[in-house]
């Protein structure tokens, strides 16, 4: 092995795990983005968020806000592990539903 590429793999390997963190978080918000969504349905109608939420984002966190009328939800998770390359990164998505389901 050359010194070129011994110097050359840890670089590539620091790449790597950046952009698999990076693609983590980003799937990781579009789960989050899909459990706002369905749970501000199912708060229009009436039911509770708290355990739709968490089985489709474990360890998410749902919060209701009545705003007119319209009911919103903010769902609030934690990044994944492979993505604390990045640092500490806190996600949340949002959606709004007629309230009343109409």
């Amino acid at each position: 092995m050359t010194a070129e590429f011994a110097a050359v793999v840890p670089a590539v390997v620091l790449v790597l795990a950046v952009s698999l963190g990076g693609i983590q978080l980003a799937v990781r918000q579009l789960q989050l983005q899909d459990a706002a969504a369905l749970a501000a349905r199912s708060a229009a109608r009436g039911s509770p968020i708290d355990s739709l939420v968490n089985s489709l984002v474990p360890g998410a966190r749902g919060s209701v806000e009545p705003r007119g009328s319209l009911v919103c939800v903010r769902v609030d998770a934690a990044g994944t592990p492979l993505s604390t390359i990045l640092g500490t990164i806190e996600l949340s998505a949002s959606s709004c539903a007629l309230a009343g389901g109409r």
